[in-house]
C-alpha cells in the first residue's frame, strides 16, 4: 500500500490532470495512503472481473486494453475519493491513463528496490526441489 501511495504522489507531480490539493506533507501523505487503500480495494474487486469478461479484448489488443483498464479504475478512484471528501481528484480520461503508467511502472520499479518480502517467505517456506 505504501508503495501504491508513493506512486500515486509520482503521479500527481508529473501528470498534470491529476490533483491532490491536501495543505501539509502529512496531510498530503495520509490522503495519498487513503486513495492507495481505495485503489487496491477497486483493483482487488473489480480488475478479475474486468479481465473475465473483457479478455478478448485483451487477447485482440495484445494487453493495451489494459491501460485503459487500468486508467479507468484510477478516475473511478478519484471519484470514490471525490465522495469521501478526500483532496484527490483526475481531471479525465488521458490524465487517468497516464497516472496508471506511471503508478504501474513507479510500483514496479519500486518493488524492484525494496524486493518482494511475500515472495521470500514463500521461497524459504517452500524448499527448491533439485533433481
Amino acid at each position: 500500500m505504501l508503495v501504491t501511495a508513493a506512486s500515486l504522489g509520482v503521479a500527481t507531480g508529473l501528470v498534470s490532470g491529476i490533483q491532490l490539493t491536501a495543505g501539509g506533507a502529512w496531510s498530503r501523505a495520509g490522503t495519498l495512503v487513503v486513495v492507495a487503500l481505495i485503489f487496491g480495494v477497486i483493483n482487488a474487486v473489480l480488475k478479475p472481473v474486468i479481465k473475465v469478461i473483457g479478455c478478448a479484448f485483451y487477447v485482440l489488443t495484445l494487453g493495451l486494453a489494459a491501460l485503459v483498464v487500468n486508467g479507468l479504475l484510477l478516475w473511478l478512484t478519484s471519484d470514490i475519493a471525490g465522495h469521501l471528501g478526500l483532496p484527490f481528484h483526475v481531471t479525465g480520461f488521458w490524465p487517468a491513463v497516464w497516472g496508471a503508467i506511471i503508478v504501474g511502472v513507479v510500483s514496479w520499479l519500486l518493488h524492484l528496490l525494496l524486493g518482494d518480502k511475500r515472495r521470500e517467505e514463500r521461497e524459504e517456506r517452500e524448499p527448491e526441489y533439485r533433481h
